[in-house]
Parts: C-alpha cells; sequence; structure tokens
C-alpha cells in the first residue's frame, strides 16, 4: 500500500486534491490512501517523522513559515525514498523543484486527467522498483524473479525455466541458492522449485506441476523438507 500526504495552504484545493486522489485509487483498483493532509508544513514534517510515507504531494507557494520547496529539502534530509510530486501555478519554479527528485510537477489549476496519468506513471515506477531480479551471467542477463518457475541442473549449466523461454547459464546451485529467496526450494538433486509458481503437488509420486503445465521431479532425499516448507508456505 501506498500512502500519500498532500500540504497545500488553500484548504478547499486540499480537500479537492485528497478527493480527487482517492477517486483514482478506487478507479484504478490501486492499493493507496491519503493518509494525512495539512496547510501546514510543521506538521508535515512532524507526520513524515513518525510514519511511513511514500508519496508527499506539496504546494511549492505555502503561505507558511518555508515554502514547499525548502519543506522538500527537509523531507528528503529525514527520508531517501517517498516520491514527491509538486503543484503550483508558478511555472517558473519547475526547474527548480526537480532538484529534489522530483517525480513530477503539476500545474495549478490541476486537472484530473493530468493528475490521473501521474498517478498512472507512478505505480508503473513502484511496481517495477518492488521487483526483484537474478542476475544470471556476467553478461549481465537479469530475470524477474517471480517469472523463474524453476532452475534445473543440466551437466555444467543451470537452466532458468520460464513460461516465455529458458535461460541457460553455467555456475552451481550453490552459487544461486544463496541469493534466492526462501520461496525457491530444493525438492530435487536437479531441481530447485518456486513455490509461487507451483500449480499442483503429488506427493505420493512425486511430481510438481508449475502454472505454465511444466513439471519437475522430487527427490527422495528432499521430500520431506520440501513437503514442510510447501505445507507452511502460506506463513512466508
Amino acid at each position: 500500500m501506498l500512502n500519500f500526504i498532500i500540504c497545500d495552504d488553500n484548504l478547499n484545493l486540499l480537500d479537492r486534491l485528497g478527493k480527487m486522489l482517492e477517486t483514482i485509487f478506487s478507479k484504478n483498483n490501486y492499493d493507496a490512501s491519503v493518509v494525512f493532509k495539512s496547510d501546514n508544513a510543521d506538521d508535515i514534517l512532524n507526520y513524515v517523522d513518525s510514519n511511513t510515507v511514500d508519496v508527499v504531494m506539496l504546494d511549492i507557494n505555502l503561505k507558511s513559515n518555508k515554502s514547499g520547496l525548502e519543506l522538500a529539502e527537509e523531507i528528503r534530509k529525514k527520508k531517501r525514498n517517498p516520491y514527491i510530486i509538486f503543484t503550483t501555478g508558478h511555472l517558473e519554479y519547475a526547474m527548480i523543484a526537480y532538484k529534489y527528485k522530483t517525480f513530477d510537477y503539476l500545474p495549478k489549476p490541476i486537472v484530473y486527467e493530468r493528475l490521473e496519468e501521474t498517478i498512472k506513471r507512478l505505480f508503473e515506477d513502484a511496481n517495477e522498483l518492488s521487483k526483484s531480479y537474478l542476475k544470471i551471467d556476467n553478461k549481465n542477463t537479469i530475470i524477474d524473479e517471480a517469472e523463474v518457475h524453476y532452475i534445473k541442473r543440466d551437466g555444467m549449466k543451470l537452466v532458468f525455466h520460464t513460461s516465455s523461454r529458458d535461460y541457460d547459464t553455467y555456475s552451481s546451485f550453490n552459487k544461486f541458492q544463496e541469493k534466492l529467496p526462501n520461496t525457491y526450494v530444493r525438492c530435487h538433486k536437479s531441481y530447485i522449485a518456486n513455490l509461487n509458481q507451483i500449480r499442483d503437488v503429488e506427493p505420493v509420486s512425486g511430481i510438481i506441476t508449475f502454472t505454465d503445465g511444466g513439471t519437475c521431479d522430487i527427490g527422495p532425499k528432499y521430500k520431506r523438507e520440501f513437503m514442510e516448507v510447501f505445507k507452511n508456505y502460506g506463513s512466508f
């Protein structure tokens, strides 16, 4: 979930912007909420100090002891990662605003369609950042961890099977097991399975079926431990 906070000295706009955002979240089924709104810069800083904040929307021309730019600078000192979106009717501030690793700059009056476009891009960016990747060779070949169904040892090579294609590299299980998440479990001397991609497990026959219809074996040596992990998978 992404937590949004808003600071604007126009209370009517503060309320309107909050409602626009909640409408966008609901329309696009985004897991997000406006958790705090204020026209006071110090209140915003106090909130940032003690709460999780993912997105900050700031009016640049605050009628306060701090401008939106000064507020952004202080927020960046406290927390490096929140997205910052500036709003203002003064276009001359646009270039200065990007100094604070600004995600976007919305001119006032804020138009719903323009705001929705920005929020869509923000969620695309956040979803991309949340992905984890495996670097499988020295050629900088990377694979999204979530897309790998299983890893198979084939002689001196490792084969990373995904629904779209197979990737292979010369390496060892031991090397890759150390950097895999706990949803990857050794199930055979020649296989590591991704629990997130398993559709069915037949413990008697020792066959794992993956979401794309592919299968692999459960080795006798690994069966007990694998089944125990699989049984408790929901607690990950």
